[in-house]
């Protein structure tokens, strides 16, 4: 499998990690690493509060032992990055569906810290071999399995900064559900009691007005020498064989429509200007 195929095949929080590490100058030194990790060399590795303990087979028959760690972060400074992750919830069902939200980072650097660290000295790593350098082969063989362990479990990373999957969650459920509390009990505490209307509504005669109308009201009637059916002229119908007194059928139509367009003009005044009514 080729170094490329491995990235495509890791999530980016993982391949993140381990592009630290590729940036280290000695390239042997990374490759020998990257063989122990492959060939099974890292015996095993167990979490002790914030920092990894393995135990990594070499050259000679005991087996090496390697420490890593970051810096953790403080109860306060999880606080803070606890109360910004609260207020989107798409944080909490990321990291609950095993995910790593991919702006992530963004909530600690909104509070002044990294969750990544920004260069191999930030890591600290401790190795039993007599290798003077570091990271050795050891080391690195240990931080290629994390890398790994990432991909399958994104809380190690948080775990190395001091803060378990059951701490964070257990503290993300609290923080929403007080804010939900609060948001019920102020909403609740300002609203009003609702009034309703005195006023009876008469509907036989809610469309009647018998008062006069204010002139400002009036209204001229429109000219009834010239109508919306002048404006648009005759309807196109097709000419069909014309009668004894050679009126086509569109003619026909058109007389007719424009007696109902007088009668409704005349109703819609007469019912403007409260006239007509029946007794």
């Amino acid at each position: 499998m080729t170094n490329y195929t491995l990235q495509a095949s890791r999530e980016w929080w993982s391949q993140r990690w381990l592009d630290l590490l590729d940036s280290y100058r000695f390239k042997k030194r990374l490759e020998r690493a990257r063989n122990y990790s492959r060939q099974g060399n890292v015996l095993s590795i167990e979490f002790k509060g914030a920092k990894v303990l393995a135990r990594v087979q070499g050259s000679e028959p005991e087996p090496y032992k390697v420490s890593l760690s970051l810096e953790p972060f403080t109860d306060e400074e999880w606080g803070y990055v606890i109360e910004t992750m609260s207020k989107k919830a798409i944080f909490a069902a990321k990291l609950l569906a095993g995910e790593m939200p991919q702006n992530i980072e963004e909530v600690f650097t909104a509070n002044g810290l990294s969750l990544f660290p920004f260069t191999l000295s930030d890591v600290r790593s401790k190795c039993s071999c007599p290798d003077k350098a570091n990271p050795c082969k050891h080391v690195g063989a240990v931080y290629y399995q994390l890398g790994d362990r990432f991909s399958e479990d994104p809380f190690v990373l948080f775990k190395l900064r001091g803060r378990t999957k059951e701490q964070i969650i257990s503290d993300l459920r609290q923080l929403r559900s007080t804010k939900i509390d609060v948001s019920t009990t102020q909403e609740s505490d300002i609203q009003q009691p609702i009034t309703t209307n005195q006023n009876t509504i008469k509907l036989d005669s809610f469309w009647h007005y018998t008062e006069p109308l204010d002139s400002s009201l009036v209204v001229i009637a429109p000219s009834a020498s010239e109508t919306v059916l002048d404006v648009l002229g005759a309807i196109p119908l097709g000419k069909e064989e014309e009668t004894v007194v050679n009126i086509t059928s569109g003619d026909v139509v058109m007389k007719y429509l424009e007696t109902v367009y007088q009668d409704v003009r005349q109703k819609a005044v007469l019912a403007a200007m409260n006239v007509g009514e029946a007794s």
